[in-house]
């Protein structure tokens, strides 16, 4: 293995660098670089205003449109559909076109889709304009831990700190923001759902130039792999790596406690007896913790030859938020609300473990695509259970057992997927297992 040829590769969607100007390509290598992190910072902050701006205006919509209770939830559960869905095209689009390129359309997806939504008229459009700029989020949330491997190799604990970071602050800055900018825009729903388009169109522009001037991307950021890691991730079948498995599962389950805790904490917390002010102020402050914590967590993960350890200390903070709603909601409410946000950063922890537990981007981008599609397609039916166990349960508590014993599976696989070792590898050992038994 050690005595193969290795080649300098480039970034899918450039050509092969030429060795003979180094001096002439470092001003543009630093500036593409630059470029880059300004592009996975905005298109980050992209990745989550859809959702949580809707969720904030979801009863005004409903009223709008005429839209019934059923319809509406099923409103809630498109998102992880379509990011299933949509997530398992990204790999081959990112192969055709360039990542860059695939990207820099899905932010205009994103901003096509937020702008035309609430003026499109009638339930089926509102659904479709949103499925289209869901279909932008998912094919760029896939792409962008590969994106991160591509250009940033030796830092992709740090890069995918600042993505996370990023995505957390979009996603409490919609939360937030979203009513009060309403009122202040004139009150229609439309505007305040229309004008998350505009931070999408600016995310559009950082990617245009990489798209168009391919040198400069190229300048970036060599990727050195061997012939036989290129060969393994030719030949790679996803499916055939445990750890992949486990990774995905993890996903699924760390995004199945996300939606339950965005969608049902509030409730829980009013249905204690907090007031509903305070309640939304509790999931605000959940959802802010990811905003420090996401750049945290990623920089430690990738110090650490087994990130099994980070994913025991998140869930356990999980099992003592979970323990603490059951027991007492309402008298350590503010304790609950930031165990369960330090709880919710398994998802830069997953992130940051797609993009080690490949050799190359492109490894990373069928692992990320796999993982996030399965482990979103797995986290659907959670909130529509935790609502179905409150209302035949009349109350909180099976509910909250329910989401604490999803915790226990969490951790087990989180620390399987933690393991450090590749999916190449495991992939290779199986094939060459399978070799020895049919000969």
């Amino acid at each position: 293995m050690a005595s193969e040829e290795t080649e300098t590769m480039t970034p899918t969607d450039t050509p092969p660098i030429r060795t003979g100007a180094t001096e002439k390509q470092a001003p543009t290598r630093a500036w593409g670089t630059r470029l880059v992190i300004v592009g996975i910072v905005l298109a980050a902050m992209n990745l989550r205003p859809a959702i949580t701006s809707l969720g904030a205006l979801l009863e005004e919509v409903r009223d709008g449109l005429g839209m019934s209770g059923t319809l509406a939830g099923l409103l809630t559960s498109v998102p992880p559909l379509c990011f299933a869905f949509f997530g398992v095209m990204a790999p081959r689009l990112a192969r055709r076109f360039g990542p860059s390129a695939v990207v820099c359309v899905g932010m205009a997806a994103i901003a096509t889709g937020l702008v035309i939504r609430p003026f499109i008229g009638g339930t089926a459009g509102f659904l479709a304009a949103t499925a289209l700029a869901l279909m932008g989020i998912a094919v760029s949330n896939v792409l962008m831990p590969v994106i991160v491997k591509r250009w940033f190799p030796d830092r992709v604990g740090s890069m995918t700190g600042l993505y996370s970071m990023a995505l957390a602050l979009g996603t409490s800055l919609a939360a937030a923001v979203t009513v009060p900018m309403t009122d202040a825009l004139g009150g229609r729903w439309q505007t305040g759902l229309a004008v998350w388009a505009v931070l999408a169109a600016v995310a559009v522009l950082p990617w245009i130039p990489l798209v168009r001037d391919r040198g400069a991307a190229a300048a970036a950021a060599p990727e050195h792999i061997s012939k036989t890691v290129q060969r393994e991730d030719a030949e790679l079948r996803i499916t055939h790596s445990r750890t992949a498995w486990a990774l995905a599962v993890f996903f699924g389950l760390q995004a199945t406690a996300a939606y339950i805790t965005m969608g049902w904490m509030p409730q829980i917390f009013r249905d204690a007896g907090v007031p509903a002010g305070e309640a939304g102020v509790l999931l605000a402050v959940t959802m802010a913790m990811g905003v420090p914590l996401a750049f945290v967590i990623p920089r430690v993960a990738t110090r650490l030859p087994n990130q099994g350890p980070v994913v025991v200390v998140l869930g356990a903070c999980g099992l003592a938020g979970y323990a603490g709603l059951y027991l007492a909601p309402a008298g350590g409410a503010w304790a609950w609300a930031l165990l369960l946000g330090i709880s919710n950063c398994s998802f830069p922890l997953a992130l940051t473990m797609v993009g080690m537990r490949a050799k190359s981007s492109v490894g990373v981008a069928k692992l990320s695509a796999f993982a996030q599609s399965t482990g979103y397609l797995i986290s659907i039916p959670g909130p529509l259970l935790i609502g179905v166990l409150n209302q035949h349960s009349g109350g909180w508590s099976l509910p909250i057992a329910l989401m604490a014993g999803l915790m226990v599976p969490q951790i087990v696989v989180g620390t399987l997927a933690g393991r450090n070792r590749t999916v190449e590898d495991e992939v290779e050992a199986k094939a060459a297992a399978a070799a020895r038994v049919a000969a």
